[in-house]
């Protein structure tokens, strides 16, 4: 008993030095985002500075520096500058892809431990982890929720973003979860993600079709412009509209029951806090974060809905 109460003992001691260790690092981690352009980015803006505070607050000894950049070409060349001035870790979403993978890289080379976010390099293997939401799964669970909701089948529209992958995965999504049911597509034509858009492409589905039970619409920002052209038309035939993404002005109606707006799922600008939190972890616990790590889809409802409201998100 005794060798164990010591051995105990012993093991407290080495725990409690591994985290004064832990806390006595020194370590910077850059974070390296576009600039508010939009609702989206402009979350993902807030979420990065919120939790660089709460970080340095957790782990004293760490250092972040949190820099937008509207463009590609600036958001290269502020990754140059970031380490030249020494960092550790950087935590990046990128403009473009295809323009950052040789940026990132160089980084990379300098022995700086790389999260990507959201948008996956066209060399994977640069990142040493990689956060991102379910973009097939946005598109599947808006699908299954129309199923079930109309069941007995309906018509509806749909407003996708641009044609990029992103918008093929949520598209392809989508299908897969109607498959099977009675709901009748009409039309569906590119919104390009912008609430003016959006609003254009409604006005002429409205138009078009005399009758239209229901909307999907891939980005929450596209649904304001949506709800404006049905609201301007004074037309009673549309149910409800669905979008994605979680802005805060859907997370609320869902949250105050607006039947137009009964549920939104999510693809949260927070995932910029996540990757911050899990390259922390990394960094000062030890803890195994490299690989990929891609949030839920989840179907946001008036029962969970306080759960994913920030009042104060510009998102």
């Amino acid at each position: 008993m005794k060798r164990i109460v010591a051995g105990l003992a012993a093991l407290a001691v080495l725990s409690t030095a591994g985290l004064a260790l832990a806390q006595d690092k020194k370590l910077t981690m850059a974070v390296s985002i576009p600039a508010a352009d939009h609702g989206w980015t402009g979350g993902v803006v807030y979420h990065a500075e919120r939790e660089a505070k709460l970080l340095e607050e957790r782990y004293p000894g760490l250092d972040i520096v949190v820099k937008t950049s509207p463009d590609g070409a600036s958001q290269a060349n502020a990754l140059e500058d970031l380490t030249a001035q020494g960092i550790n870790a950087l935590v990046t979403l990128p403009h473009n892809s295809d323009e950052l993978t040789d940026p990132i890289r160089q980084v990379k080379e300098k022995g700086v431990f790389v999260t990507v976010v959201d948008r996956a390099l066209s060399d994977p293997s640069i990142q040493d982890l990689y956060v991102a939401g379910d973009n097939h799964g946005l598109g599947r669970v808006a699908g299954e929720y129309m199923k079930e909701r109309m069941a007995d089948g309906g018509d509806i529209v749909i407003i996708r973003g641009l044609p990029i992958v992103i918008d093929e995965e949520r598209q392809k999504g989508f299908d897969e979860g109607i498959a099977g049911s009675k709901v009748n597509v009409l039309d569906r034509q590119f919104g390009n993600w912008s609430r003016d858009d959006a609003f254009k492409v409604m006005q002429d589905y409205l138009a078009k079709y005399p009758k239209i039970d229901a909307v999907w619409a891939q980005d929450d920002d596209m649904v304001v412009g949506i709800l404006e052209a049905i609201a301007q038309s004074n037309r009673s035939d549309i149910q409800f509209v669905v979008g994605g993404a979680g802005m805060k002005d859907m997370i609320k109606k869902v949250q105050d029951g607006d039947k137009m707006v009964p549920v939104d799922v999510l693809y949260p600008p927070a995932m910029i806090a996540t990757a911050m939190d899990l390259t922390a972890a990394g960094l000062f616990d030890q803890n195994p974060v490299r690989g990929n790590y891609v949030l839920d889809a989840t179907l946001v409802t008036k029962d969970n809905a306080q759960e994913f409201y920030y009042p104060d998100s510009p998102f």
